[in-house]
């Protein structure tokens, strides 16, 4: 063999190895993200549920100033409504983080 050979077979393995950290690393990264994401997803969830119950409470009280209470019946069942919507979501996002947990596992 000659010494051109060597520098050829020697720099195809550097390569070979550096690439192999690289994807390693890009993969180890990625699972680490995707462990992540479904904590990320319900600390948002969570988030926008209580910024939405905050909003209904700001618009109910606004309504009952302005009506004096007619509607308030009617306002409380709808709030009432939309909270168990998203009880029922929180409960899909719970299922999905555990699928998601058991499958990276």
């Amino acid at each position: 063999m000659t010494n051109s050979d060597y520098l050829l077979k020697a720099a195809i393995k550097k390569v070979t190895e550096k690439l192999n950290e690289i994807v390693v690393e890009k993969i180890e990264e990625a699972t680490n993200i995707a462990q992540d994401a479904p904590e990320i997803l319900k600390k948002e969830f969570d988030s926008l549920k209580e910024s939405i119950m905050e909003e209904a409470s700001r618009m109910e009280k606004a309504d009952n100033i302005q009506e004096n209470e007619p509607t308030n019946t009617y306002q409380n069942s709808k709030i009432k409504i939309a909270l168990n919507e998203i009880e029922i979501i929180n409960k899909q996002i719970d299922l999905f983080n555990k699928k998601i947990n058991n499958q990276i596992k």
